[in-house]
């Protein structure tokens, strides 16, 4: 695949497919459509105009997503509102998030995200998007080398109480078992504090060849992990706690500290190569995680976007 800057989403309505303005007129054109061909040669696409309501989202999802999954250790903050549907993150608003691939720092991720407008917001709200080919190839080598045997997370997940995110919320359960067994197929390390909370240890790959096409794109999430990503916020905490106590780090595979400049070059260069989709009520897109990041920009109003995933 070859990189290709001016690469945008392919926009689906029904004035360009001839189907009906309405729920049932999208299902009629997914049926007519190869959407794995559409998605792997599109690597992401809108349906706009199609009507798409709370009440319809469901039956959309179903015939979008193969199989939805639930967001298992998942590091960001959202709310389970449906069946394996989650708000797409509870973050500040007037905050943007940087861009990322969802849940490459896990030892699997879905294939596919499928993010649905119930409200758009009265300004900003864009999600970004960036080609994993592009942002790799733009990013300067020495950085590049750096990273390419892998980068380590670490989680330090509170028992109730705490910065971050619990364990409990993070692996969906109450029981140390359940946990535990996901963390065992996770080939995670990991171990219990004597205050109840959970430390994971994963060690991961910097860059990802995509499943279908071959092409190697930039898959981690470290900038997301390190506190120079994190801004004033995160960057005050690391002042008050050693950094193994940190609600979550990351450095280089082999321990080694990554420097704060590689993390800036990494996020700023993702950002500005991303292409923003617009929100308008009722619109759906749909991702190929591994060849496509996204973000968030910062906005303003009642925005509501709600996201679900599959393999």
């Amino acid at each position: 695949m070859t990189t290709d800057p001016a690469w945008r989403p392919a926009v689906v309505d029904p004035g360009g497919t001839g189907a009906p303005a309405t729920p049932d007129g999208l299902r009629e054109y997914l049926r007519e459509t190869d959407l794995a061909e559409l998605l792997t040669r599109e690597r992401a696409v809108v349906f706009r105009g199609f009507g798409i309501t709370p009440d319809t989202y469901d039956r959309a999802a179903d015939d979008l997503l193969p199989h939805r999954l639930a967001y298992v250790h998942g590091n960001s903050p959202r709310t389970k509102v449906g069946r394996n549907v989650y708000t797409s993150t509870e973050y500040p608003p007037a905050y943007e998030i940087s861009m990322h691939n969802e849940m490459s720092y896990s030892h699997t991720w879905p294939a596919r995200i499928l993010f649905h407008c119930e409200r758009a917001p009265d300004t900003g709200g864009a999600t970004p998007l960036v080609d994993g080919v592009l942002w790799l190839e733009s990013l300067d080598p020495e950085v590049r080398a750096a990273f390419a045997p892998g980068v380590r997370y670490t989680q330090n997940l509170h028992d109730g109480m705490g910065f971050g995110k619990s364990w409990q919320q993070t692996f969906e359960t109450e029981d140390r078992a359940g946990a535990e067994a996901f963390l065992e197929g996770a080939a995670a390390d990991w171990e219990w504090r004597p205050d109840g909370s959970l430390r994971v240890t994963q060690l991961r790959q910097a860059t990802l060849k995509h499943p279908v096409t071959g092409a190697e794109v930039w898959f981690n999430q470290a900038d997301q992990w390190h506190p120079a990503g994190l801004g004033e916020d995160a960057a005050m905490l690391a002042d008050l706690l050693p950094e193994e106590e940190l609600p979550q780090n990351v450095v280089f595979a082999d321990g080694s500290p990554i420097p704060a400049d590689y993390i800036t070059h990494v996020q700023e260069t993702g950002m500005r190569l991303a292409v923003d989709v617009d929100w308008r009520a009722g619109d759906l897109l749909l991702v190929d995680n591994v060849a496509v990041a996204h973000g968030r920009r910062a906005y303003t109003g009642p925005r509501r976007i709600l996201v679900a995933m599959s393999d």
